[in-house]
């Protein structure tokens, strides 16, 4: 990496750069002729000069100067005009120069901003790069908290200062001297305490801030190790919690931030006082032209609009002085920053970029077998952790490698799958050094999969074809125009920063890579197979069913999931289970639900509105109040209320009682008290409208088998049923589309899959509901899917859209390794090197999972071969081939049994 700041920005911005100078260059004339105008405007119209009788004339646009020790120079005679309508045209002048010199700076700083950008862009770019080329071995020394923290926020000063690099110095020493160059032409010795009082501000404060300069890396590097300190706790938040290692941490994090509080303040001390002697030295310069300026003046050297055309001049002078130290102290600091950048990520060893390109040469010759000769590997403290291991797997070999952790097999596994280098030795694809060949035959050739799943924050889908994300497919022809020119532009934006010309919203998946049927159309039954294999296809069908259809999109599914509502009520028949669940009937009360669902009887109808947006609006309030719904409401929230706080004071030691009082959190207590005692039941015209709207949000959470506190009685019921149909006949137009009522043949747009079959409220007093509607309704659909495959792949992608959010962490630690070993599974390869994939999983099941997959591999043409670590031998039973490692050593090799090698087939 380049580590001059300023040529790294020269080299990769200079057409950019020139453009912008000249730009700057050009604008300094208008800048200088908007000195020279009110001089003109006060000796001239103003105080009369020249215009000694009626009808005197005078120039416009004269444009002449006087430069000492040269003379006057004169560049046009300009036009003759009489007094008032030369005031007007040099005010219009002057209006005209301030429009064009804001737009000047409008358009130079768009240009900087654009270039700033565009460096920033690159930078960043380049940094990420230079990661995904480290050698594992670097990548396991960095903090990856620490790491983000540099490629996004302490690079970012590079794109503002960047812009700034050459500009800023022309622009700013430019305006400074052009300032100073008037002074000298109004009066010579003015201009002479001007120029030398900058000269001392230049000389004194730049030094006066390397300090901040010194302090400000210390700032930098102590908020880099914070970022890395929070990602830390972050990533170990469980073990934290587990070792009571709470307040630990907080101690730590307090002493850090400590720390950065004392750098902070040294800096804030050490800008302030800079700051003030900038003031001075930039204040006392009006001193002297007031005093030596006003002595000139009256004795006739200096007339009076020189002197307001100085001191207009000189307003100008130090801030362009002021921000060129800025620009000087940012220089040194952007300096430091970057340097401290390249130190991070200038690596010696890195991978050839070539090795990673999309179109790197594939090397002719057999790839055949999957060869380790005589691995050697060295922990970090230099113990042998493998020593001269030597063996092959050939295509269609299924290799067990047996070893306990210690013994070096899960390191040997790290080797063959590329994550870890060897000391010496080698691991070679048939002829070809794996070191040396392209990922784009690597990741094809070989699929790993290691003991810790990494998941990208995107979907079920997303995660499991990730493996088959290769190249993106070009654009198609027919795509709408304004879709296609956004394209393009990205694509040169793209190639002037330096970034890969690649379409992330193409299509990136290879579809004739996929297994068991290649294919885009067999895309998603070869995804449903593949987590079969890993059983992991009931716990998609679990998100689909707690995920929302796309109804505009999927009409036809959405009439699937109505026949399978209505075909529910028999099968629950059938099960003697007809009571489990209570529909949504218009003309009855559902006990199971809250009396705010029996009120509205709906849900909203998109994800942007919610029940509040509802209560919240005037008709909700009103229809309370015109109905009597308000004060039967009231009174039932009293009530509520009132049971619900004599409970807690009865129960404080009995936690088991208190959970289920989730309606009222314990620090809610209080001002419940405090309204119970200011209100009574039937006083609801009396109450604030602070208590009123506290009770009666607490009554919309009541359901009488939860809380059994027997407050609603039919009355109430019938109430609530007739306040249903008077909200249902007010509701106002800018609502009526937003709320959905039930109605048993319509799809509810905004309810879960399970919602939409169930179509009403599980019975509590069933044991055991929820999982027995569940089997129920997997039951059904796997019905579905035997009758109908086409709506199996639909649904089934309704699961697959499911979010497993940032690592997986919506996913259990057996669901994020059988994602990951989907993953390989759906890609064909060669060889596949299994390293522990299910670690701390259950015997049973990993020898469930494992003979899946090794089933699943055999009956794919050609079969592959296989790698698989293990650290149980037990587990090793249906493989053909055993290899035994000890203290780093292959120990043994030995055939399988014969039936067991049949029995995978």
């Amino acid at each position: 990496m380049e580590r001059n700041i300023f040529r790294y920005i020269w080299n990769f911005s200079r057409p950019e750069q020139v453009v912008v100078v000249m730009l700057v260059v050009i604008s300094m004339i208008p800048y200088y002729l908007a000195f020279d105008l009110p001089k003109q405007i006060v000796n001239g119209p103003l105080q009369g000069q020249g215009f000694d009788t009626p009808g005197s004339t005078q120039p416009f646009m004269a444009l002449s100067f006087d430069i000492p020790f040269i003379g006057t120079i004169h560049l046009t005679d300009g036009v003759q005009l009489e007094r008032l309508p030369l005031l007007v045209a040099l005010s219009f002048t002057f209006l005209g120069l301030v429009i064009v010199n804001g737009l000047f700076k409008y358009v130079i700083n768009t240009r900087k901003g654009m270039l700033g950008e565009r460096l920033l862009r690159r930078g960043r770019y380049v940094l990420i790069d230079r990661i995904l080329r480290f050698k594992p071995g670097r990548v396991a020394q960095m903090k990856s908290g620490e790491v983000a923290s540099m490629v996004k926020d302490e690079i970012e000063p590079l794109g503002g200062f960047s812009a700034d690099a050459f500009t800023q110095p022309v622009l700013l020493g430019g305006q400074a001297i052009t300032a100073l160059v008037f002074i000298f032409v109004q009066h010579f010795w003015l201009g002479t305490v001007a120029g030398v009082l900058a000269v001392v501000q230049v000389a004194i404060i730049p030094r006066m801030r390397r300090r901040l300069i010194f302090l400000g890396r210390e700032r930098q590097l102590t908020a880099r190790e914070l970022a890395g300190q929070v990602a830390e706790i972050v990533d170990g938040i469980q073990t934290i919690h587990a070792n009571d290692a709470s307040n630990l941490v907080r101690a730590r994090v307090s002493a850090r931030l400590g720390r950065i509080f004392k750098i902070r303040y040294d800096i804030y001390q050490w800008k302030f006082l800079v700051k003030f002697i900038n003031n001075f030295i930039a204040q006392i310069t009006p001193f002297f032209f007031y005093l030596i300026g006003g002595y000139l003046t009256i004795i006739g050297s200096l007339d009076v609009g020189q002197l307001i055309a100085v001191i207009n001049a000189y307003k100008e002078l130090p801030g362009p002085m002021k921000e060129l130290i800025d620009w000087d102290l940012a220089r040194q600091d952007v300096q430091v920053k970057y340097e401290q950048i390249v130190e991070q990520f200038d690596a010696d060893e890195m991978i050839d970029p070539e090795l990673q390109s999309l179109d790197a040469e594939v090397p002719p010759g057999s790839l055949d077998p999957l060869a380790a000769q005589r691995l050697t590997v060295l922990g970090g403290n230099g113990v042998q952790i493998l020593d001269n291991v030597s063996f092959a797997v050939n295509e269609g070999d299924f290799t067990a490698l047996v070893g306990a952790s210690a013994d070096g097999a899960p390191v040997l596994g790290d080797v063959l799958g590329g994550q870890v280098a060897p000391s010496s030795g080698s691991i070679m694809l048939g002829d070809h050094d794996v070191s040396q060949l392209p990922e784009r035959v690597t990741g094809r050739v070989i699929g790993y999969t290691g003991q810790s799943p990494f998941l990208e924050s995107e979907s079920v889908l997303s995660n499991v074809t990730y493996g088959l994300m290769r190249r993106p497919a070009p654009i198609p022809e027919g795509e709408e125009p304004a879709i296609r020119e956004h394209r393009l532009w990205a694509h040169r934006e793209s190639a002037r920063t330096g970034n890969p010309v690649l379409d992330v919203d193409a299509d990136w998946i290879d579809y004739d890579a996929v297994q068991p049927v290649p294919g885009k159309e067999n895309l998603i039954g070869s995804v449903c197979e593949v987590l079969d294999v890993v059983g992991l296809g009931e716990d998609i069908i679990g998100f689909a069913l707690r995920s929302r259809l796309n109804v505009s999109k999927q009409p036809e599914l959405a009439e699937e999931v109505l026949a399978l509502r209505r075909a529910l009520s028999g099968r629950l028949a059938e099960q003697d289970l007809a009571d489990i669940v209570h529909p949504f009937r218009p003309d009855q009360y559902n006990s199971e639900a809250t009396t705010l669902e029996n009120l509205l009887f709906g849900v909203p109808s998109d994800a942007s509105t919610s029940a509040d947006d509802i209560l919240a609006h005037p008709f909700f309030e009103a229809t309370l109040r015109d109905t009597g719904l308000g004060a039967m409401l009231f009174d039932l929230g009293w009530q509520f209320a009132s049971d619900t706080v004599e409970l807690f004071e009865s129960s404080q030691g009995n936690p088991e009682m208190l959970q289920w009082l989730t309606h009222v959190r314990p620090e809610e207590l209080p001002a419940y008290q405090q309204t119970l005692a200011r209100t009574a039941p039937g006083g609801v015209a009396a109450a604030t409208r602070e208590d009123v709207t506290r009770l009666i949000l607490l009554a919309f959470q009541y359901v009488e088998p939860v809380y059994r506190f027997g407050l609603l009685d039919d009355a109430r019921r019938d109430k609530l049923i007739a306040g249903r149909e008077a909200l249902a006949d007010r509701v106002p137009a800018d609502l009526r589309g937003r709320l959905q009522r039930y109605d048993p043949d319509v799809y509810l747009n905004n309810a879960t899959l399970a919602d939409n079959i169930l179509f009403g409220k599980l019975n509590r007093r069933f044991v055991r509901a929820e999982e027995k509607i569940d089997e129920i309704m997997r039951t059904a659909l796997r019905e579905l899917f035997d009758r109908k495959p086409a709506v199996r792949d639909e649904i089934m992608s309704v699961g697959l859209g499911y979010y497993v959010g940032p690592n997986g962490r919506r996913l259990t630690q057996i669901q994020r390794q059988k994602i990951v070993l989907a993953r390989s599974l759906i890609r064909k390869s060669r060889y596949y090197v299994f390293n522990e994939p299910l670690a701390g999983a259950d015997p049973g099941l990993q020898r469930r999972v494992i003979r899946h997959i090794l089933r699943f591999l055999a009956a794919q043409t050609p079969r592959p071969g296989v790698a698989w670590v293990l650290t149980n031998a037990d587990l090793a039973a249906d493989f053909d081939r055993r290899v035994e490692l000890q203290k780093g050593r292959i120990v043994a090799e030995t055939q399988a049994r014969e039936e067991n090698a049949a029995a995978v087939v």
